[in-house]
């Protein structure tokens, strides 16, 4: 099972300093990748189901990632997620071509539709339908990448008669990762994602995810370009380290660890001693 770290682009990791250096030493200390959050805007004051306060700094994920890969060398660099439908298509494939060329394909693709209301009504985009507008999205992105001559015609964006270099380096694109814990989602990963990613997970609601998933694989055709479905999940904060490696028990390829709050000091701490409990003792 690999091991990745949540929030490069939030919190204390705003701070773009502070960033480079977790994230150098969770490469140092042998993570498999970075993981960034989103939200564009959140209300203030803070409601359910608003995960933290508005006061919460976030760094565009692009934006975010692009710098790390200046400050790294190997580590993968992942959405976790982007909110698709909030999205310019076009504008975020040319944002996440521009990442995967500049990191030298280090890429992970990760999207989720979104579930806060009043972000969508600030942003001026349709809460309804945000998952057929998501689908769309990504074929959309998908047919900018991988197209000779990139065309897309649907009910929420069409193009034709244009291009955009460069394409990824990573062919025939970026892995793309799907979140949501909704029979929708997992329809979804099952569909078009090379992996599916659960956010603040239990180990029993892992276990749910994961026969729901299977489930929808009997039910949903999957291209068998996509190959075998990736499991990525983020264990609640206030899971001991002792316990994580159970997600591997369940059928977890990757354990990405939440740990966004306190200071630059703690996060490197708490970065080397996951390290020290779970990738080091590795035989």
């Amino acid at each position: 099972m690999n091991y990745g770290i949540f929030g490069i682009n939030l919190g204390a990791c705003a701070n773009p300093a502070i960033a480079a250096r977790v994230a150098r030493a969770a490469e140092d200390a042998g993570f498999d990748s970075v993981w960034t959050g989103e939200h564009v805007v959140l209300p203030d004051p803070q409601v359910p189901p608003s995960p933290v306060p508005p006061s919460v700094p976030f760094l565009d994920p692009a934006v975010a990632l692009a710098f790390i890969a200046a400050h790294t060398k190997t580590i993968r660099l992942a959405t976790g997620i982007i909110i698709l439908p909030q999205r310019n298509p076009l504008v975020l494939a040319k944002e996440l071509a521009s990442v995967d060329v500049v990191s030298g394909g280090r890429l992970v693709f990760g999207i989720g539709v979104g579930y806060l209301k009043p972000e969508f009504d600030a942003l001026n985009v349709p809460f309804e339908r945000k998952g057929r507008r998501a689908d769309e999205y990504l074929e959309a992105m998908l047919a900018m990448w991988t197209q000779e001559k990139p065309a897309y015609r649907g009910e929420f964006v069409s193009f034709g008669g244009i291009d955009a270099q460069p394409r990824p380096v990573q062919k025939p694109h970026p892995p793309i990762v799907i979140g949501g814990s909704t029979p929708a989602a997992f329809r979804r990963a099952v569909r078009r994602g090379n992996g599916w990613y659960g956010y603040n997970m239990d180990l029993d609601a892992t276990r749910g995810a994961i026969a729901a998933l299977r489930e929808a694989e009997k039910k949903v055709d999957r291209p068998g370009r996509l190959g075998r479905l990736e499991i990525t999940v983020s264990p609640p904060p206030a899971l001991g380290l002792d316990e994580v490696p159970r997600y591997e028990e369940l059928g977890v390829d990757r354990v990405v660890l939440l740990n966004f709050r306190g200071s630059e000091d703690d996060l490197v701490r708490f970065v080397d001693d996951a390290a020290s409990r779970l990738l080091r003792r590795r035989p």
